[in-house]
């Protein structure tokens, strides 16, 4: 789990902004990023799911 230490700015009362270090935000982008990977990757199993599979022998041998 990401620790944050976010400070938040006020506009009029309300809550407007947040200000994290930089660390803390490449954390949150990265983790984001992983998150779309994941995301991608289950899609493309759903897509290829029954579809019959090729060993990394057989993909060697394809493209060497």
């Amino acid at each position: 789990m990401i620790e944050l230490h976010p400070e938040i700015l006020e506009k009029n009362g309300k809550k407007e902004f947040v200000i994290l270090t930089y660390e803390e935000f490449l954390a949150i982008q990265e983790a984001l990023e992983d998150a779309e990977d994941l995301r991608d990757l289950r899609a493309a199993k759903q897509e290829d799911a029954g579809k019959p599979g090729m060993s990394i022998e057989k993909v060697k041998e394809r493209y060497s």
